[in-house]
């Protein structure tokens, strides 16, 4: 899966660490939920650090498609409620079953 954070550029990310991410994300949610701008900040930057972690990198001259955007550390807790209004149920999709 390839994700895209916004500013920092693409991540091909292994289906074996989708699980670990939605649990990050899960996180993240609960944050957002709750209006908890520390938690929201750790949260969030979590999931970024994890994202460039477990991704490979794309050169800057890939042009392959996103399959998911994610927010930069920097977005606010507005933006990344209006990101989920658009994606479902969390910024990283399951896997299914």
């Amino acid at each position: 899966m390839i994700m895209r954070v916004m500013g920092e550029g693409q991540f091909r990310v292994g289906d074996d660490h989708l699980n670990h991410l939605n649990q990050l994300d899960d996180e993240l949610l609960t944050a957002l939920e709750a209006g908890d701008e520390e938690h929201f900040r750790a949260a969030l930057g979590k999931l970024l650090d994890a994202v460039k972690q477990y991704g490979t990198p794309l050169p800057d001259d890939a042009l392959e498609p996103s399959d998911l955007i994610l927010p930069n550390v920097e977005a606010t807790i507005a933006e990344v409620t209006e990101m989920l209004r658009s994606e479902g149920d969390g910024l990283i999709p399951g896997l299914p079953e």
